[in-house]
C-alpha cells in the first residue's frame, strides 16, 4: 500500500468513474485502474463496483476511503509543517446553494485564509437532508448547512439567521407580519425535500393549507419569481435585503423565524483540513439573537 494508490482510491469515490479520477489525477486510467485493483487485491476487499463506465462504491470501499482522507489529511499537514506542500490534500465540504453562494457566510473564506495549503471542493447539494447523507456516507468531509440533520453526524451551529417574507412589490401586508397572513398567500417552495416539508409544517401550525404558487428547486428563480408576483417566498434576511434593492417587499415574521446554520462532520477521528474548518466554526460561534 502507497500514499499513490490511497489518492487515486479518493479520487475514485469522488469522481465516480476511473477516467474522471485519472483527469483529476493527472494520470493514465490505465494506470490509475491497475494501482486501485492492486490495492483491493493486498487488502482482499472489493472497494468499488464496476457498472459500464460508472463504478459505485461498497461498503468496504467507504470505510477505506474514509481512512484514505484521514492519512492524506496527516501527511499534508506533515509536509505543510515541513514547508512543502508537494501533494495538496481537497477538503470536500457538501452545502447547499444558498450556503455556497456566501461562501458559508464567510467561514470558507476564512478557512481559505487561515489553511492555504488545504485546497476546498464544494459538492452540491439540493438539501440540508442531501448535505447530511453527502457525509454521512463519505462524499463529502464536512458539511454547512441548516441544523438540525438526520443520521448519526455531530452537529455545530456558529450562526442564527432570521427568515423573512419576501413578497411582491406593493403587496399589502403589516411589517412584521402574522404567520396566518403568509399562510394565507401563494408562496415560492421548492419542490420536494427538507425545506419544502418545513414550510409546510409551518403553515399547518397556522391552521390553513399551503397555497403553492411557484415550485422549483432552483433558487436563483425563486426572487425573478417573487418579483413576477407568482407568491411570496420564506428565506434568509441577507436574501431580502438582495430582493428589496430589486423592488420586492421584506417583512419580518411575527412571530419571529431564524434557523441554525452549522458545520456537520462524521463522529471520528477528524483529519487536519475538517478539525481546521470545526476548530474556525467554534471560534464563531455566538449565543443566539
Amino acid at each position: 500500500m502507497n500514499l499513490q494508490q490511497l489518492r487515486y482510491v479518493v479520487a475514485t469515490a469522488d469522481a465516480g468513474t476511473m477516467t474522471g479520477a485519472a483527469a483529476a489525477c493527472h494520470v493514465a486510467q490505465p494506470a490509475l485502474s491497475r494501482a486501485v485493483r492492486a490495492l483491493e487485491r493486498e487488502l482482499g476487499l472489493s472497494l468499488f463496483r464496476r457498472d459500464g463506465r460508472r463504478v459505485a462504491i461498497t461498503d468496504e470501499g467507504r470505510a477505506v476511503v474514509a481512512a484514505a482522507r484521514r492519512a492524506l489529511g496527516e501527511v499534508a499537514l506533515i509536509e505543510g509543517l515541513a514547508g512543502r506542500v508537494a501533494r495538496q490534500t481537497t477538503v470536500t465540504v457538501a452545502a447547499t446553494p444558498t450556503i455556497q453562494a456566501d461562501l458559508g457566510s464567510g467561514l470558507l473564506g476564512e478557512f481559505r485564509q487561515r489553511y492555504p495549503h488545504f485546497p476546498v471542493r464544494l459538492l452540491h447539494c439540493p438539501s440540508a437532508e442531501a448535505v447530511g447523507e453527502a457525509v454521512a456516507d463519505g462524499r463529502a468531509d464536512a458539511g454547512v448547512c441548516d441544523l438540525p440533520v438526520s443520521g448519526d453526524l455531530v452537529e455545530l451551529p456558529f450562526e442564527t439567521r432570521e427568515v423573512v417574507l419576501i413578497a411582491p412589490p406593493g403587496a399589502d401586508l403589516p411589517d412584521p407580519v402574522p404567520m396566518a397572513s403568509v399562510a394565507a398567500l401563494p408562496l415560492i417552495v421548492p419542490t420536494r425535500g427538507d425545506r419544502r416539508r418545513g414550510i409546510e409544517a409551518m403553515v399547518a401550525g397556522a391552521g390553513v393549507e399551503l397555497r403553492v404558487g411557484f415550485e422549483s428547486d432552483e433558487r436563483s428563480s425563486w426572487i425573478p419569481a417573487v418579483l413576477a408576483g407568482f407568491g411570496g417566498c420564506l428565506w434568509y434576511r441577507a436574501q431580502g435585503a438582495e430582493a428589496a434593492a430589486l423592488g420586492a417587499r421584506v417583512m419580518g415574521l411575527d412571530p419571529p423565524m431564524r434557523l441554525s446554520i452549522g458545520v456537520v462532520h462524521r463522529e471520528e477521528h477528524l483529519a487536519p483540513p475538517v478539525a481546521g474548518l470545526v476548530r474556525l466554526a467554534r471560534e464563531r460561534t455566538s449565543p443566539p439573537e
